[in-house]
């Protein structure tokens, strides 16, 4: 295969195009095509219109839209032509939206319909241009409804009709674009509240999407299902960039990837590759899966036997990999731990899971394996030029701070130097904030936040997301959360009420709450058997409602932390 001359996205799209011309690049799902020529044809047409807007190399454009085949080009046209892009994630509060307008200084913003009222309001010192995501036509703040639709439904006519003129455009003097240039400025929406814009390089991207061949191998005829926000820089470099690159064919949902949305998207792409976040596959083993495996008392006591539970689990094992489509090879799973019980199921079942490790300030991928060699949670080795250490590691457990040097490492935090300074040494190492370890074998083990972690009453270092995971083995359990209050280390429980009422809905609403009660007690109880002694729960609560969650589905801890300390 031919090599990377250049750690550019402008040679990635280049080098795509002239190896995969004829092969299918991005499409919706059910709807036809664009080849890597036309992709490359479409991009340059739209590099070609935001140079006729003003734009040239460094200057922002921000993304705020839905997954779409247009996201992926907005994005090349912007980053090939040596301009930022500023991916903003679509569930962000308009507040925040407008202040990542302002914050990174966006002069166009690429804006879909159904997204254009979260920008009306905003006010700006100098009003961007916005453009429409489905067109690729120029909106403006103020504009009815209908006429926004009007623009919508023209279609990308216009655009065509451009095509000539912005190809000239882009084509008298292009801007050369260097490995150290910045491709991308993106704002996290991390647990503890804060949004930093992390300051990515070409070098950064491309870098990390090349080197996951090192784990998994992604090849013309792959087929990706897109169900993670490719404002999210695990979906942009891994779901976007890494088949852009390899010659894969993106397909891309018109709606929520909901169980109705996703089962008949799944059967008509037949994906053979996915990228996921626990929570998906956890839903789907806790609701569809484990429901049936353990519906009466017989079941469980079954399930209860290694043989039987790894006969059954394989069985089931299979019928969840004719639900994806059948010919699913891997399934990556990223952005947060993954459930314990949900992993063994995954491994008897023969699932092809992938596991991976990493941040936005590094590209993402820091570590990760394929399906052939994981191991029970772990994230695997570190990516091939890439290197983790462990900082000043506990002598007895070997844990400590995981810090991360390589050509993935962002190049600082946006107009924020103090805070780069903390997070980035002299040297190139970042600390990423988390805990781990290494076993004997080179695997990564992940332990939980350095933020997080509760000293215990003699000392002891008490992982909160180790215990939650002893609690959410429960089938009863959806989430938790595990931190000190008043003292005590206290546990907020979200139960799944929907499998409560299949199985008591019958009793009196007085039994009902008594039940509770005692599943609660009862949880607090089994958990305890199977921590140290030192992190025993000793108070639990019931959290009635779904703990409110990041875009990449992590609880905002900072939410019931700090509130109750």
């Amino acid at each position: 295969m031919q090599s990377l001359e250049a750690l550019t996205l402008r040679h990635v799209l280049n080098r795509s195009a002239q190896m995969y011309a004829d092969q299918p690049a991005f499409s919706a799902v059910g709807g036809d095509p664009i080849t890597f020529h036309e992709l490359k044809e479409q991009v340059e047409t739209l590099s070609g219109l935001l140079i006729e807007q003003g734009i040239g190399p460094g200057d922002r454009v921000a993304l705020l839209a839905e997954n779409s085949p247009n996201w992926g080009i907005a994005y090349f046209a912007i980053t090939t032509m040596g301009a930022v892009a500023v991916p903003i994630l679509p569930e962000f509060h308009p507040d925040a939206v407008h202040h990542i307008i302002r914050h990174s200084e966006s002069k166009v913003v690429f804006v879909s319909e159904k997204l254009f009222s979260k920008v009306e309001d905003g006010q700006f010192d100098e009003t961007p241009i916005f453009l429409l995501m489905e067109t690729f036509r120029p909106v403006e703040l103020g504009m009815s409804r209908d006429i926004v639709r009007e623009v919508k439904a023209a279609g990308l006519r216009e655009f065509r009709k451009l095509k000539e003129k912005a190809l000239r455009l882009a084509q008298m003097e292009p801007a050369e674009v260097k490995e150290d240039d910045v491709a991308s400025l993106i704002y996290t929406s991390g647990t503890t509240g804060h949004s930093k814009g992390v300051v990515l390089l070409h070098r950064n991207i491309v870098f990390d999407a090349d080197a996951v061949k090192s784990i998994v191998q992604i090849a013309p005829g792959d087929r990706l299902l897109s169900i993670l926000p490719l404002s999210h820089t695990y979906e942009c470099t891994l779901g976007l960039v890494l088949p852009v690159l390899n010659g894969a064919h993106v397909h891309y949902m018109d709606k929520p990837p909901t169980a109705r949305a996703l089962i008949p998207a799944m059967a008509a792409v037949r994906p053979t590759c996915m990228l996921s976040v626990p929570l998906v596959i956890e839903k789907i083993f806790k609701s569809a899966i484990l429901p049936k495996l353990t519906g009466s008392a017989f079941k469980r006591l079954l399930y209860g036997f290694a043989p039987v539970r790894k006969k059954l689990n394989a069985i089931a094992g299979k019928k969840l990999l004719e639900t994806f489509g059948g010919e699913l090879r891997i399934f990556c799973i990223g952005g947060a731990s993954l459930a314990p019980d949900v992993e063994l199921f995954l491994r008897e079942a023969k699932f092809p899971y992938a596991i991976g490790y990493g941040l936005t300030e590094t590209s993402p991928l820091v570590a990760g394996t394929g399906p052939a060699n994981t191991r029970m949670q772990s994230t695997g080795w570190p990516l091939d030029g890439v290197e983790v250490r462990i900082d000043e590691p506990d002598p007895v457990t070997g844990e400590g701070e995981i810090i991360v040097r390589g050509p993935n490492v962002m190049r600082e935090y946006y107009k924020a130097p103090e805070i780069t300074k903390s997070a980035l040494s002299d040297d190139g190492w970042f600390r990423t904030g988390d805990l781990g370890k290494f076993d004997k074998d080179g695997y990564l083990y992940i332990k939980g936040r350095l933020k997080n972690v509760i000293v215990g009453p003699s000392g002891e270092n008490i992982y909160p997301e180790e215990v939650e995971a002893v609690i959410q083995q429960s089938p009863y359990v959806l989430e938790s959360l595990v931190y000190r209050h008043e003292g005590k280390l206290t546990a907020r429980i979200h139960l799944d009420y929907a499998r409560l009422d299949e199985e008591f809905g019958s009793l009196p609403a007085s039994k009902m709450t008594q039940k509770t009660t005692a599943l609660l007690e009862e949880l607090r109880t089994t958990t305890n058997q199977q921590v140290a002694s030192f992190a025993r729960v000793q108070k639990v609560f019931e959290q009635t409602e779904p703990f409110e969650k990041t875009p990449t589905h992590k609880i905002k801890r900072y939410l019931y932390v700090e509130q109750e300390q």
